[in-house]
């Protein structure tokens, strides 16, 4: 699920792939609904394929947003991170993820984390409870 939610480089927030034309996709945003196209030359990524360093092999970033969950009883992130320093934010992911590489995982790559688990993680658990429910049975 994580593969249609993209960051675009230099737009705020992050984005729902609606479609795909010949030289642009067309984008939702996730925190406004809005639609609007995204081009070839923008640097666009892929959530499904963000992993975080860790000291031995990096973890998906869907793992580390389940942990984030987890952590947080589904709740919203009390961390605020805009008045966090280095040192709280790191503090935190060890608490998330304890093996976490401290020289490749930065601050900012923190506090991206972070501000991504609030409008992703509903995604996520609506895909956990989806592979949870039994099958309906169809009439014959």
């Amino acid at each position: 699920m994580l593969k249609t939610i993209l960051s675009i480089s230099g737009k705020p927030g992050l984005f729902k792939l609606i479609s795909q034309a010949k030289n642009m996709l067309i984008v939702e945003s996730l925190q406004t609904g809005k639609r609007q196209p995204a081009y070839a030359h923008e640097k666009i990524i892929s959530l499904g394929d963000i992993a975080i360093f860790t000291d031995e092999e990096d973890v998906p970033l869907s793992e580390v947003l389940n942990a984030i969950k987890e952590k947080e009883n589904g709740a919203k992130v009390t961390l605020d991170i805009k008045k966090a320093d280095n040192e709280t934010l790191r503090a935190y992911l060890a608490e998330v993820l304890p093996n976490f590489d401290r020289e490749r995982v930065y601050p900012t790559d923190i506090k991206k984390l972070i501000s991504w688990s609030k409008p992703v993680t509903p995604i996520l658990w609506k895909k956990k409870n989806l592979k949870k429910m039994p099958m309906s049975r169809t009439r014959q």
